[in-house]
């Protein structure tokens, strides 16, 4: 996640659009989102969880007595109970694009009801809230794996109740026979894959199951997946212009008028012109 929010922010930075970063990881390690403009140094990062409570620090506490997931739990359960720290970070943000960094557990977004409870409360902000579900190219390229991907996807989906972007990570690092053959999961057809899997299931139970599964994600068409290559300006920008669309960035932008000193210059410019076209 903190790799796409970077590749977002640099791509972000070269259009000339303001952007903050929100970390919402409490386990995350030390990572800076660096600026596209080296002079301008790491991005202002908006807010860090891990300035109101880390993992460590309860894992460490000897009357919770938490393991790492559970850590994470009670991190996240207590953020949901302080959402006035996040709303005092953030200040005014108006007109700005805001990545949050999420943790990737998948528990958080289909079991636990504190990512809902942030949607809801960032709506009351008056925030647009689109989703983006990251998964890492490397591990879709079998039929069963995509499978449980797309279910992943889908439970998030429901779980958050907000428009979704689903985007396969990590194009860059596929191999060309690789690239190939992930091009059929970018827009599935769902009945093939049962077919080219039949050798495979050898319960009937589970070949029916699976069909219906897959039925399911045909016939309803709920989830497509973007390829997301960091190297390729153009996939980037794919991605962005879906969440623009989704989120409608930018429609209540004000039209800003062209500053005086451009007006003399292009003053300056015609006169220029007009003085040749006389001689």
């Amino acid at each position: 996640q903190s790799t796409y929010c970077s590749t977002m922010v640099q791509h972000c930075e070269a259009l000339g659009r303001a952007v903050q970063v929100v970390n919402l990881d409490p386990a995350a390690e030390l990572f800076s989102y660096p600026s596209s403009f080296p002079a301008s140094g790491a991005v202002c990062v908006a807010a860090d969880i891990r300035e109101l409570i880390e993992v460590d620090d309860v894992m460490e506490d000897e009357s919770l007595r938490f393991g790492p997931n559970g850590g994470l739990v009670f991190c996240m359960e207590y953020f949901a109970n302080n959402f006035s720290w996040l709303e005092e970070s953030l200040g005014h943000v108006e007109d700005d694009y805001v990545l949050f960094d999420c943790p990737g557990q998948i528990e958080l977004y289909t079991h636990l009801p504190v990512m809902k409870q942030l949607v809801e409360q960032l709506q009351q902000w008056e925030f647009r809230v689109c989703g983006v579900f990251l998964v890492d190219s490397q591990f879709m390229v079998e039929s069963f794996k995509f499978i449980s991907g797309i279910l992943a996807a889908l439970s998030a989906m429901i779980s958050l109740e907000i428009p979704q972007i689903n985007v396969m990570t990590k194009m860059d690092l596929l191999s060309k026979k690789a690239k190939k053959e992930i091009e059929k999961y970018l827009d599935p057809d769902m009945y093939s894959m049962i077919e080219d899997s039949a050798n495979i299931l050898r319960s009937k139970r589970f070949k029916k199951l699976t069909k219906s599964i897959c039925g399911l994600i045909d016939d309803y068409g709920m989830v497509r997946f973007l390829p997301l290559d960091r190297s390729d300006e153009e996939s980037i920008n794919i991605v962005l212009q879906h969440i623009d669309f989704t989120i409608q960035y930018g429609e209540d932008l004000e039209f800003k008028e062209p500053k005086e000193c451009e007006e003399d210059k292009s003053a300056l410019v015609d006169e220029y012109f007009q003085d040749h076209v006389d001689e």
